[in-house]
């Protein structure tokens, strides 16, 4: 056991219980150290400078009537204005977090952890707010982390820009459009020992189905390089399910694969301030391999719904979970880095039956992966770059080559979003799922094809795969309360022609989903 205090507290000294103190990610990143270790989850050591070292420096340095001044009444949507006092404020910030005791306690610990790891180990410093990873809100990306951070004025640098990131110009806007008080809400920073996945591979595991709800299978999204690019939705990752039931009853086999473009891997770069990231194209025999071998999908499938189980039984209900895994490329194993309660779908009302169907048909401009099962239409805008926004408006599809958190206030605005790189867990598709907005990423071509004042139908109502239109074709929409249909005694089950629907359709009143009779498939 490291020592410990309301500073500054270890991974082995930290459980869920101390999310107040040590924000969301940072008590999941202890619950993983302290509970599971054991278990075989591996979990890179770190430290933690709390919430109360950040409410401490900025008292200590009487920051806070400074920071009340410019952001009371702040007109979030005025962005000129947003932009100059978000700088302001997180000037005041990083001000205020050059103390000595905290560089201190920063230098300590990270002596200890190069005691652990070697001398000058790299670490990852990540910013955890008290707020975040909520069952209503996951506040994915509003706030600064760095990697490949090493020597110890260095990592007291970067837990100083994350501590400033509290007041990003998208925090701000987040925290006003859902509801949450800019100075009830704290920050700590993690700083854990870097996994090499920069020459390995990583990615995101989902406990469930992300777009369907469907409890039974175990998502796993991976590319090489830093998982950075899978968030941004620069690139297609690499796709696989595990279905759980099976793999429980001893039955361990991938039950599917999708290969994914992986047009970047981003490395580490070094730099005069100690290092940074870049991406390069990935070479075209790494892109047509993927990133995983079954072996090691099914490991991480195992080690997701360890995870599951255990925040379940905390929870003493059913917790779906949303988890980061990286591999490393020194010793050759998968590790957990982050682990945090799926926020969408794992809330979706499973016995209101809501479909879209398409009333008519057009010319096909696009396909890429559904996100959600609405319909979308609207007048597309391609936007770019951020410069494009202003001339984004409310009610237009939104058409970019990826999306930024930064753009968060504007996507709340639009009727569909379509991106041409990006996965199902992607920046885009995370904020679309929690705004009920109909995406379809990793069209590949969107924002060559499209043209920014044509009318288009954005569907993903056709399963997996998600299809833009031309033209602004009429859809109904339906909603049966499943709870209230009579069941009769013979147990009724579906026969599917189109594999795609087969999760969403296992959720309906149904005894269960068969195979497709052989004819659709011959025909």
């Amino acid at each position: 056991m490291t020592v410990s205090s309301d500073t500054l507290r270890w991974f082995d000294a930290i459980r869920l219980e101390d999310l107040p103190l040590v924000g969301g990610k940072n008590a999941s990143l202890g619950e993983l150290y302290q509970a599971l270790s054991a278990q075989g989850i591996l979990v890179p050591n770190g430290f933690v400078l709390t919430a109360r070292a950040y409410d401490d420096a900025l008292r200590d340095a009487g920051a806070w009537p400074a920071l009340h001044a410019l952001l009371y009444g702040l007109d979030t949507t005025y962005i000129a204005l947003l932009a100059q006092r978000a700088a302001q404020a997180r000037q005041i910030v990083y001000a205020a977090t050059d103390s000595a005791p905290l560089r201190e306690a920063v230098a300590g610990a990270y002596r200890r952890l190069e005691a652990q790891y070697g001398a000058g180990v790299p670490v990852a410093v990540r910013s955890s707010a008290t707020a975040e990873d909520l069952p209503a809100a996951s506040f994915a990306g509003q706030h600064d982390s760095f990697l490949n951070i090493g020597g110890a004025e260095a990592v007291f640098d970067a837990c100083r820009h994350c501590f400033a990131s509290l007041f990003t110009d998208r925090a701000i806007v987040y925290r006003a459009n859902n509801g949450f008080d800019h100075f009830k809400t704290g920050l700590s920073v993690g700083v854990m020992k870097l996994v090499r996945a920069d020459r390995a591979a990583s990615g995101v595991v989902f406990t469930l189905d992300t777009e369907s709800g469907f409890r039974d299978v175990v998502l796993i999204t991976g590319a090489w390089g830093l998982g950075e690019n899978i968030v941004q939705g620069t690139i297609d990752p690499d796709e696989f399910y595990v279905h759980k039931p099976s793999f429980r009853q001893g039955h361990r086999a991938v039950l599917r694969h999708v290969l994914g473009g992986k047009q970047l891997t981003m490395g580490l770069a070094p730099d005069e301030g100690g290092t940074a990231t870049r991406n390069v194209p990935t070479p075209e025999a790494l892109r047509a391999r993927y990133c995983l071998e079954d072996d090691e999908i099914l490991h991480l499938a195992g080690q997701a719904m360890l995870i599951e189980a255990h925040y379940s039984e905390r929870a003493g209900h059913p917790m779906p979970m949303d988890i980061e895994w990286a591999k490393d490329a020194d010793d050759g194993r998968l590790y957990i880095v982050q682990a945090r309660p799926e926020t969408v779908a794992a809330r979706k009302n499973v016995a209101m039956l809501e479909s879209y169907a398409l009333k008519g048909s057009g010319r096909v401009l696009a396909r890429g992966r559904a996100v959600g099962e609405k319909i979308g239409s609207g007048v597309a805008r391609i936007v770019a770059s951020r410069d494009d926004l202003k001339f984004f408006r409310p009610g237009e599809v939104l058409v970019a080559p990826s999306t930024n958190p930064d753009w968060e206030a504007v996507m709340k605005t639009a009727s569909a979003i379509v991106t041409d790189h990006g996965g199902r867990t992607c920046h885009a598709a995370i904020i679309a799922r929690e705004l009920g907005v109909p995406a379809v990423v990793g069209t590949d071509a969107a924002t060559r094809v499209l043209r920014s004042g044509q009318a288009v139908t954005v569907s993903c109502a056709g399963g997996e795969s998600g299809t833009v239109y031309d033209g602004a074709i009429p859809f109904a929409v339906s909603r049966v309360d499943a709870g209230l249909l009579p069941r009769p005694r013979t147990p009724v089950m579906v026969n599917l022609g189109n594999p795609d629907l087969a999760f969403r359709t296992a959720l309906m009143p149904c005894a269960g989903v068969g195979l497709a009779r052989m004819e659709f498939i011959i025909s």
